[in-house]
């Protein structure tokens, strides 16, 4: 492939063969790609607020989100969010003691993992999650990825070595994730929306899949209720997210929390 020009723009057909080249990144726009030659020398968070800025989130979403009802929900369901969550974090305020007492007294290291990922618009933030690894979990996991049992940028390993024994608990029973109730509280995440990304992950998105982060990401979703991480190819999992915007209601927002107990309880795909 030759050089190509920041306004070249290139048919929506070649998007995934120009997204996959390492020193360009794709930005939709009227029907065509627009190809950006990447600097190098640009740390993977300037890559990252590059595209942000020359995405257009509003075409990820269905044409009804222009109108009054989509809007009126939208601001319905941030009073749930902010409701739910300030009671949620009341009544499981034992369990999270619990939970970090067990974390701080069977391994080296915080109570809490910095969960340092992408919400809506790809704007970073901090959430944090009851630590489920050993300490150095990051600086080991380059190791790990040839045995990424995922396809696509996302990981997933279900023997992970990373993971404590204490840990392992926790996550089978989704306990690991309760203190992002906190990020709902605060507005950077939402009881129910596609899970936040990595800024490594995001970067190496296809370009149909930036819609995961049109709307504001959430804790469980369509991919906790319908097979979780035995779902093993990331198309897969955005599409489902891509699904749930295009219907989203609040009504669909209530049935996915309902469904989201038995899938806890069951521990299916938990891992």
């Amino acid at each position: 492939m030759g050089i190509v020009e920041a306004s070249q723009p290139w048919p929506v057909e070649a998007v995934d063969v120009v997204a996959h080249t390492p020193h360009l990144t794709v930005v939709e726009g009227s029907g065509n790609v627009v190809a950006i030659p990447l600097r190098p020398e640009l740390a993977p968070t300037d890559h990252v607020e590059r595209l942000r800025n020359q995405i257009e989130w509003a075409s990820f979403l269905p044409a009804r989100a222009m109108g009054r009802t989509w809007a009126t929900q939208q601001v319905l369901k941030r009073v749930i969010d902010i409701v739910a969550s300030v009671i949620l974090l009341t009544l499981l305020s034992p369990l999270f003691l619990l939970a970090a007492l067990l974390v701080k007294l069977t391994s080296r290291g915080p109570v809490f993992y910095e969960f340092r990922v992408l919400g809506q618009h790809a704007r970073p933030f901090v959430a944090y999650k009851f630590r489920t690894m050993v300490e150095n979990a990051d600086d080991l996991k380059p190791a790990l990825l040839q045995h990424n049992e995922m396809r696509g940028p996302a990981f997933k390993m279900r023997n992970d070595p990373r993971i404590t024994p204490v840990g392992r608990w926790l996550r089978k029973l989704s306990i690991d994730e309760l203190p992002q109730l906190w990020s709902v509280l605060v507005g950077d995440m939402s009881l129910v929306g596609p899970r936040p990304p990595f800024a490594e992950e995001f970067r190496q998105y296809k370009s149909w899949q930036w819609g995961r982060l049109a709307v504001t990401p959430g804790i469980t979703c369509i991919w906790q209720v319908t097979g979780r991480s035995d779902i093993s190819d990331f198309d897969d999992w955005a599409a489902l997210d891509a699904e749930y915007i295009k219907n989203w209601s609040l009504g669909l927002d209530f049935k996915i929390l309902l469904l989201t107990i038995p899938a806890v309880l069951r521990g299916k795909g938990a891992y």
